[in-house]
């Protein structure tokens, strides 16, 4: 008879082969076990509850320099605190190589963060800016042979490469066995939509819609997923905010092209009208893309439903409303000097949670699948986003009947504001678990600064089309 260290008892698990009231025991981090009359000395009641893997956020800004050098207001300590109390257990945030810096002393400098504050399990895609350094190319496939499986890159901003050095990335990823995550906005059709509005005075965070030009996205999705093709490498599209830009990855995906979308939460449930504020209160809602309308909305639920966009992360980029953050340029600045992101890492999977399993909604395998599941799929992340027998014993009680109102400033990060402000949710995350150890439990935090584990990805799960092929 199996000793089990704990048991989560009585509720709805939330499995890959169905959802079954059942028992989970933990034994030394792991669920040893899913069935019926499991016993332990420590016994978690789940009755009424649901038991979902803990959530895998898989694109998050984590003490990092924007391109503008305004810092996140987040340490690792208070990014992985809110992530935790919002039911994530597992990021990826970015190593963000900067200008002239060898890519090895990138990846050192943000594992010397994450081990000295995170408190859920972690890895790092490696944000490429600079392939003329010395060893750049050593360097990076040792890295990927390390277990740093994931590769970001811009096709904007001044940190963007151009499509040849893209293409040499991509090459570099598929011969070495690494996903290449990708910006894509054209940087050609931002600039000139920001040059107009600057010389129209047209500068206001409102404004910043309009700066980001719907055909940009569409321009460049159509453009990487032809590039993943040429290559046969596999590509995941980011924060993917248009119809247009969704029935792109669509048509590649029905061609068999080997490409990846995602979605957040910000172009599920706002629209450009929240940047229409008084003086620069917009600023708090700026992100890059930025919210669209009401039938994007609509359009990539639907993609969501049919499986065009794999997942929702947070792109949880967080910046104060104060000179340190939003407000550096000064109480005047247009929105091309004010720092773009909002925090999410907190909020993600309470408002899709909400949306999902409302009577109608798509259900709990679902979100179970778009929130925790397909990103440790497809990020390679061994043990994690799955309740199942061997894996880390990562697990979120959720409360499908409490109700919560965001407040002005009640999360548990560093940026003194809410973008929810005045939403009101029904479900909430009761209990927290990272590898069998509750660390929340009904509002109160008991997480310790560097317990998180960086999490090793040795295989890449996701495989080029001819490599799956020969299997």
């Amino acid at each position: 008879m199996t000793t089990f260290d704990s048991v989560v008892s009585g509720g709805q698990v939330v499995t890959p082969e169905g959802v079954i009231t059942a028992d989970v025991g933990i034994k030394d981090g792991k669920i040893a076990a899913i069935g019926t009359g499991l016993i332990a000395e420590k016994q978690i009641d789940a009755h009424g509850k649901w038991v979902m893997p803990g959530g895998v956020d898989a694109h998050a800004h984590i003490e990092q320099m924007s391109g503008m050098g305004v810092i996140n207001a987040d340490t690792f300590e208070t990014a992985t605190k809110s992530a935790a109390m919002g039911g994530t257990t597992s990021v990826i945030s970015f190593a963000a190589q900067a200008k002239g810096q060898p890519l090895a002393q990138t990846v050192a400098d943000y594992s010397a963060r994450a081990q000295r504050g995170a408190m859920i399990d972690y890895a790092f895609h490696l944000t490429l800016t600079d392939l003329a350094v010395p060893d750049f190319e050593a360097d990076l496939a040792a890295l990927i042979a390390s277990g740093h499986r994931s590769l970001k890159v811009f096709t904007t901003y001044n940190i963007k490469l151009d499509d040849h050095e893209i293409l040499s990335v991509m090459a570099q990823a598929r011969a070495h066995g690494a996903l290449v995550c990708v910006h894509p906005e054209t940087d050609a059709i931002l600039g000139h939509a920001k040059a107009a509005l600057i010389a129209a005075s047209q500068t206001r965070p409102k404004d910043h819609a309009a700066s980001h030009p719907r055909f940009a996205e569409i321009d460049a999705i159509g453009r990487m997923c032809r590039f993943a093709d040429y290559l046969d490498q596999p590509v995941m599209l980011f924060h993917v905010s248009t119809a247009e830009g969704a029935a792109e990855v669509a048509m590649a995906r029905a061609a068999g092209v080997p490409v990846w979308a995602e979605t957040c939460p910000h172009y599920l449930f706002m629209t450009e009208d929240v940047l229409d504020r008084p003086g620069l209160e917009g600023a708090k809602w700026m992100c890059s893309p930025p919210q669209r309308q009401a039938a994007d909305q609509q359009a990539l639920w639907q993609a969501l439903a049919a499986g065009d966009l794999d997942l929702v992360s947070s792109d949880h980029a967080p910046y104060r409303y104060d000179e340190s953050g939003k407000l550096s340029a000064g109480p005047d600045a247009g929105f091309h000097q004010i720092a773009n992101g909002l925090p999410g890492l907190e909020t993600r999977l309470p408002l899709m949670f909400d949306a999902m399993m409302q009577p109608g909604g798509q259900g709990p395998e679902m979100f179970a699948q778009i929130t925790a599941t397909a990103p440790a799929q497809i990020y390679g992340l061994p043990g994690k986003g799955v309740i199942g027998e061997g894996m880390d014993a990562d697990l979120v009680i959720w409360d499908p009947d409490k109700t919560v109102t965001y407040g002005p400033n009640d999360l548990h990060d560093n940026v003194g504001y809410n973008p929810w402000e005045g939403r009101t949710i029904t479900g909430w995350p009761a209990q927290v678990m990272l590898r069998g150890t509750v660390i929340c439990r009904n509002g109160t935090f008991d997480g310790t600064p560097g317990t998180g584990q960086w999490i090793n990805r040795p295989v890449l799960a996701t495989r080029p089309r001819h490599l799956q092929e020969a299997k």
